[in-house]
């Protein structure tokens, strides 16, 4: 007798009430929501990294340790070579270390924060205790590092810049909880470009950190999915273990190499988009009904008088999509990123006409 397939029998419990990530496509509309470059990528750079594609760049395999990639990256992060893993993206090298150090396990975080890692911690069979931020979104160090101790938590996770929040946490504070830790210190520094100290001094020092880099920010390769990990050399052999094999197609890495050939065009661009996220911010701050917090990103993040719904849809309306938080940490705040300065006007315009329609 044939048995009749039911999908509720296999699936995992714990996964069942899990939402997918979804990203929405809105054509014809200003992107303000996912901390993008919002600068087309340099046509310089393009034909760069088409003059440095072959036949066999597509027909055979990819280089599953990416080692001139990691060459390139070595100069510019003055880490070793074998210091350093390639992700396809972030988010892949988050699930990694899940995988690695968190199945069957636990691990801290600072929230409110990136929601990916509690998701792929949930994939990874991996506990999330979630150590709540202070009033100002600083990280509650004691709380934290107490967290940290229990005997079950192998992974602390520390958004630097913090995303959705945008500030920072001072070195001093990383390596305090560092030292007080035997379980992997995770600090993802996805916006380092923009702000904040980097982490990377206290690598030859704590053998338990572990740091997240992205081109997928201030590098303009978020359609390209290439990010990276330093480490030291017993977690990085514990990674590896984990790591899929040739998971950075050839295409990725020709342009990641070129991206970090062309550093001065990317840091220009950056210092660009902080200046606009200085007029932004003061423009945001002269609205009424809002409220703006500091940040070291490429974003900001913002409470509004009215439902977060409200403004979320009305900008929508008015053809500007930013980021909507489904926080109770963060009630009525919303998160824009910093755009063009055509598109920052277009966004102030029409926050100001949501604004002056509710009074």
């Amino acid at each position: 007798m044939r048995s009749v397939f039911d999908i509720n029998t296999l699936i995992r419990d714990d996964l069942k009430t899990l939402i997918p990530y979804d990203a929405p496509a809105y054509p014809d509309i200003i992107r303000l929501a996912d901390n993008e470059n919002p600068y087309d990528f340099p046509a310089e750079v393009t034909n760069q990294i088409f003059q440095s594609i072959f036949s066999q760049d597509f027909n055979r395999y990819p280089d599953t340790n990416a080692v001139k990639l990691r060459e390139k990256l070595s100069a510019y992060t003055g880490v070793a070579p074998e210091n350093i893993m390639i992700g396809n993206g972030s988010d892949e090298l988050i699930l990694t270390v899940m995988l690695a150090f968190g199945a069957g396990a636990a691990f801290a975080v600072a929230t409110p924060t990136f929601s990916m890692y509690g998701i792929h911690g949930r994939i990874a069979l991996s506990r999330e205790l979630k150590v709540p931020r202070l009033e100002d979104f600083s990280v509650d160090v004691k709380s934290l590092i107490k967290t940290a101790a229990k005997p079950e938590v192998k992974i602390v996770v520390i958004c630097n810049p913090n995303s959705p929040t945008g500030n920072a946490v001072p070195l001093n504070i990383i390596e305090e909880i560092l030292a007080n830790t035997n379980a992997v210190v995770v600090v993802d520094e996805a916006y380092g470009e923009f702000g904040g100290e980097t982490s990377t001094p206290l690598l030859t020092k704590y053998p338990n950190l572990v740091i997240l880099r992205t081109f997928s920010k201030a590098l303009s390769m978020a359609g390209m999915r290439v990010g990276y990990l330093l480490a030291r050399g017993p977690v990085m052999t514990e990674l590896l273990k984990a790591k899929p094999p040739y998971n950075i197609n050839s295409f990725s890495q020709a342009a990641a190499r070129a991206v970090i050939d062309n550093l001065p065009l990317f840091q220009e661009r950056v210092r660009k988009i902080l200046a606009d996220r200085e007029y932004l911010f003061s423009a945001m701050a002269g609205l009424p009904g809002i409220e703006v917090f500091p940040t070291e990103t490429n974003f900001i993040l913002f409470r509004t008088m009215l439902p977060s719904e409200k403004v979320y849809d009305g900008l929508l309306e008015r053809g500007v999509l930013i980021r909507y938080l489904d926080d109770p940490a963060l009630s009525r705040c919303l998160r824009v990123t910093v755009g063009t300065g055509r598109e920052n006007e277009v966004f102030l315009k029409a926050l100001d006409d949501i604004l002056k329609s509710q009074i």
